[in-house]
């Protein structure tokens, strides 16, 4: 005998049928989207702290190794061969860049005075006492220059390109001598440097090499391949006509500053120079101080 359905049974019945109403399902989203902007918060806001750590990283190491590229060309230059100028957003750094250095001989020996450099008629050979060390032997150059004496005033200025440097083409040839430490140079055409060094200090020149620092553009380039010339060029176009070739050392550089003292026999000199990049809202400014031995 079939029983009828009691009305407790029908009450869960419609209880276990029954779907979620939309005032459950409102309070459920704005309850996940509570916990999710939780979340968010604690998950985002690292990794926008990270990837701001990874810009500001990236600008230190690119602007340190800008800085280190100019410290070593500027401790390389010829003494008293370092310049500054500006001209509009350009700011200009200029140095003649040395590729060696040796001691020149200022007395011969007596079996040989001809090795002894002469500086009262024009001389084409001589020897040194102390040798060139960064040059594979037999060497010569017509690119190059020999420099003595560059104290960097008029008439002791390098970039007059006389007195104190050889002129432009000037054929220069080293080799070893019969002695220890005598490195033999000759020049063709003959030259007469005006100035003995009190320190018997020769410097090897490989040519000019200028900094070019445009906050307009944001770049910081280094410029070399191109002839001395008196007046300091201070311009990506003027060093272009003039056959120099260009290399990108910084992009997004906001501001710079070059500066540099002299200084005396008794002190070094110092360049200062203060590099700023900017990107994607990050900053960073960094201060190098290169110290040069400016005795000629």
């Amino acid at each position: 005998m079939r029983r009828a359905p009691t009305v407790a049974a029908d009450c869960v019945g419609q209880r276990a049928q029954r779907g979620v109403t939309l005032i459950e399902l409102v309070v459920t989203i704005v309850v996940g989207s509570i916990v999710v902007a939780f979340m968010a918060m604690f998950i985002v806001t690292p990794m926008q702290a990270y990837t701001s750590q990874t810009r500001r990283a990236e600008l230190v190491d690119e602007a340190d190794g800008a800085l280190r590229l100019m410290g070593r060309d500027l401790r390389a230059a010829l003494p008293n061969s370092v310049r500054i100028t500006a001209s509009g957003t350009v700011r200009a750094l200029e140095l003649l860049a040395t590729a060696d250095g040796a001691r020149y001989r200022d007395g011969g020996p007596l079996s040989n005075p001809a090795l002894e450099l002469d500086f009262t008629a024009a001389d084409g050979a001589f020897a040194t006492t102390v040798p060139f060390t960064q040059l594979t032997l037999p060497w010569s150059s017509s690119s190059a220059y020999l420099a003595i004496y560059n104290v960097g005033v008029p008439g002791a200025n390098a970039y007059e390109m006389t007195n104190v440097i050889t002129p432009a083409g000037t054929t220069i040839s080293i080799a070893a001598g019969s002695a220890a430490n005598e490195h033999l140079v000759t020049l063709s055409p003959a030259f007469r440097f005006a100035y003995g060094s009190p320190g018997r200090r020769v410097y090897l020149v490989s040519g000019p090499v200028s900094y070019l620092c445009d906050t307009g553009a944001g770049t910081l380039r280094r410029y070399s391949g191109y002839p001395i010339t008196s007046a300091q060029p201070a311009s990506a176009a003027a060093l272009a006509a003039a056959g120099a070739s260009s290399a990108l050392v910084a992009n997004d550089v906001g501001a710079c500053q070059f500066s540099y003292n002299p200084g005396t026999a008794q002190r070094n000199a110092l360049a200062t120079i203060t590099l700023q990049l900017l990107r994607s809202g990050e900053s960073i400014q960094l201060l190098n101080e290169v110290q040069l031995a400016n005795t000629p």
